[in-house]
């Protein structure tokens, strides 16, 4: 890039230096031609007598007549340059009046762009300023929008879990008395899934409150990823067993020790597996692959239930995005928590990706083996 910037500096000052060089030569041609001529003619007008009048002033006052030639030269030097340089003058006027319309709010203005010169790449780059700009506004809009919706579904969750629960200790309160001990008991049952559910909401969010503010400090140690996923799909093992899936971890060693927050993994790879509960009990199967590289890590969560619109798969780690906009008991929740675990991977150096099709729908986080700064302490400098 800097290169061509230097050959494009190089080519506008070529420009004019021939430019003017062009106009020097020129005037300097014109005005011997026409002092060495007009200066005889006046002398001989002179002493022929046939116009003595018109012409003896310019005989009589040569140097005044050079003076005026020298000042009609300047004049004949800056027209013959302006005629030479106009596309270039021309040019940068439309730079400027590109400039004030995107000043004045109109993001798409822009230059028709000629040549290779400096002005050509100003025009290169307003007309790029112009688009990320267009780009960057059209994002903050939808996100203003994803907030909107947002805080539309976050009252709908909040709200109806929390109507079950005061619905059903009033019933406990007021009809203490009437209820028989297994009725008392599933609804208080009934009232303490729906605190767990609002419990996780709130959780939820006040984790991509810290994360977004980078208030979340990570606690790096070595752990065994390999024993972390088997844990993890241990204790989803009863919603396992509700949704009839059948899981499988499938690692190419016993033992694999890496460093990492355990427990910001832990939520990482816990979003994952719960996503593909929720989402891939058609499937009838999940099945969790590692594998090991020299450096790096790659685990994949893959459900072979609903698949994911192409179109959605570039937006599923978009903060306030949803997949499935349908709200339900099922599969609601704020849509955060894609957002919180490509955070948390990329505060790992690695990266998180997802494909869908008919051979499955993966989730792919790729993670350093090793990590090679503070140990404390650092999420806020590197976030």
């Amino acid at each position: 890039m800097k290169h061509k910037k230097t050959n494009a500096g190089e080519s506008f000052q070529r420009k004019v230096f021939s430019s003017l060089l062009y106009s020097l030569l020129l005037t300097l041609t014109v005005e011997f031609f026409v002092a060495k001529n007009l200066l005889a003619v006046a002398d001989y007008e002179v002493q022929s007598g046939s116009h003595a009048a018109l012409f003896q002033p310019i005989a009589d006052f040569r140097l005044l007549t050079l003076l005026a030639l020298l000042g009609g030269g300047i004049l004949f030097f800056c027209l013959v340059f302006w005629f030479l340089q106009r596309k270039s003058f021309s040019y940068i006027a439309a730079l400027s009046e590109a400039m004030r319309n995107m000043a004045g709010g109109d993001l798409r203005a822009t230059v028709h762009i000629e040549g290779d010169d400096e002005f050509s790449e100003m025009g290169e780059n307003l007309n790029r300023l112009g688009e990320e700009l267009r780009s960057l506004m059209e994002r903050e809009r939808e996100a203003e929008k994803s907030k909107s919706e947002l805080v539309t579904n976050i009252a709908h969750d909040l709200r109806t879990p929390l109507t079950s629960i005061v619905g059903y200790l009033d019933i406990l309160r007021s009809k203490r008395d009437s209820l028989d001990a297994g009725t008392a008991a599933h609804y208080t049952d009934i009232a303490y899934e729906k605190s767990k559910k609002l419990e996780k909401l709130i959780n939820e969010l006040f984790g991509f409150t810290k994360l977004s503010g980078g208030e979340l400090v990570m606690h790096v140690s070595s752990l065994d990823l390999v024993q972390l996923l088997a844990q993890l799909l241990e204790e989803f093992y009863p919603s396992f067993v509700n949704a009839g899936l059948h899981y499988e971890l499938i690692a190419d060693r016993e033992s694999l020790g890496i460093e990492g927050d355990p427990e910001l993994l832990a939520r990482v790879f816990e979003n994952l597996i719960g996503n593909a509960i929720k989402y891939g009990a058609e499937g009838k199967q999940l099945r969790v692959y590692l594998v090991t590289e020299e450096n790096f890590v790659t685990v994949r969560v893959v459900n072979y239930g609903k698949l994911i619109p192409a179109e959605e798969l570039p937006h599923v780690f978009d903060r306030f995005y949803r997949v499935e906009q349908s709200r339900n008991a099922k599969t609601g929740g704020t849509g955060l928590g894609l957002t919180i675990a490509k955070n948390i991977v990329e505060m790992h150096r690695g990266e998180i990706t997802v494909t869908s099709d008919w051979s499955g729908t993966a989730f792919v986080v790729r993670l350093p083996r090793n990590l090679d700064f503070t140990k404390e302490n650092f999420a806020n400098a590197y976030h």
